[in-house]
């Protein structure tokens, strides 16, 4: 929604009624992924991409039908091997594509959640009956829409898996469940070469990155410039001003009890999806002994990546970095983190699931 919403603004200030274009599935390769949107506006102008430039003139053509009253459509295409190619993929694939016209009650209130950085899941009807209804569903309960009430539910488990979904309800109705709200975050308890190199990492996939340390000669602008946030204070204090969340990774980059234990005892007892911390096996080992000194269950302790990142033979704290990182992406998407030549399922698939 992001890349659209200037102009869908700028289209607006003019009165002009605007029709969207979303992916809502994909199977094997496909040029965009899911949730790319194509905006087209009255007076013709696009916005967006749903493939990378091979079906949008057909596209375009369905949302100017759907501009003029036509009813919203879910179009399916087959990507050829040679059209593949000339958008830059090795092979062919398929792709979903809804076209619709929004309500200006709705494309407000989606202004407002992208702008505020909300977490809200918007229930699309693109196959079934009512085609085209929609309900969008804030974190906090509030909702719009007279999409189907049954999948509200579902809301808080769509915002922790952090992904669109195409559900498959009785009857044959399939709805697509977008889900919007602010970027992961990273936090990094430790100024060290390594935090720096995660941070700047992570920002180059659109983290949002904090580091945090009690030294506060260390913990400089100029020593970690990729952090959004810099943090002087001791584990708990930055982790009470944190807070974080079911979409917040952590990751303890010291090796001193004295910051360890109180920065990995208060992550675990966060909503942190991920909490990893540096040093060797034996240091972990002696690590694992203070935290069950202060009160860590067996249980808990398990959860920790330790030492984090993925066996890459890593070297250098950019090499660490990389390890680390990578092994936090799996984590969130429930994924082995081995060579994909050994993955079992498909490398890119989105299939419906049964709501």
């Amino acid at each position: 929604m992001k890349e659209v919403l200037a102009d869908i603004e700028r289209w607006r200030a003019k009165g002009e009624k605007i029709a969207l274009a979303t992916v809502v599935a994909t199977r094997k390769s496909a040029p965009r992924p899911v949730g790319s949107k194509l905006a087209i506006s009255g007076s013709g102008d696009m916005a967006g991409s749903v493939s990378g430039g091979c079906v949008e003139s057909e596209v375009y053509g369905v949302a100017c039908n759907v501009l003029e009253g036509a009813k919203p459509e879910l179009l399916s295409y087959g990507i050829s091997d040679d059209l593949a190619f000339t958008v830059g993929l090795p092979c062919g694939g398929e792709i979903d594509v809804f076209v619709e016209t929004v309500p200006n009650a709705l494309i407000d209130r989606l202004i407002g959640v992208v702008e505020r950085e909300e977490r809200a899941v918007l229930f699309t009807v693109v196959a079934g009956e009512p085609l085209g209804a929609e309900l969008l569903v804030a974190e906090g309960g509030d909702r719009l829409g007279d999409g189907p009430e049954e999948l509200v539910d579902q809301v808080e488990e769509l915002l922790r898996g952090g992904r669109n979904t195409l559900l498959d309800l009785n009857g044959g109705t399939k709805v697509f469940a977008e889900v919007f709200g602010p970027p992961p975050r990273l936090f990094v308890y430790g100024a060290v070469d390594t935090g720096e190199a995660l941070c700047k990492a992570a920002k180059l996939i659109g983290w949002k990155t904090i580091l945090a340390d009690a030294r506060g000669k260390f913990a400089t602008p100029e020593r970690i410039p990729s952090a959004d946030e810099l943090i002087v204070g001791w584990p708990e204090e930055a982790l009470a001003r944190v807070q974080p969340d079911y979409q917040t990774a952590v990751v303890v980059l010291t090796h001193d009890d004295k910051f360890d234990v109180p920065a990995i005892k208060g992550a675990l007892e966060s909503g942190a999806f991920y909490v990893g911390a540096l040093g060797s096996r034996r240091n972990q080992q002696r690590r694992r002994e203070r935290l069950l000194e202060a009160g860590v269950g067996e249980a808990e302790l398990e959860r920790i990546s330790g030492p984090a990142g993925l066996d890459i033979g890593a070297e250098s704290p950019a090499e660490t970095a990389l390890s680390i990182l990578t092994e936090i992406l799996a984590v969130r998407a429930r994924r082995s983190g081995g060579p994909l030549r050994h993955a079992k399922g498909r490398i890119h698939v989105e299939e419906a699931q049964p709501a």
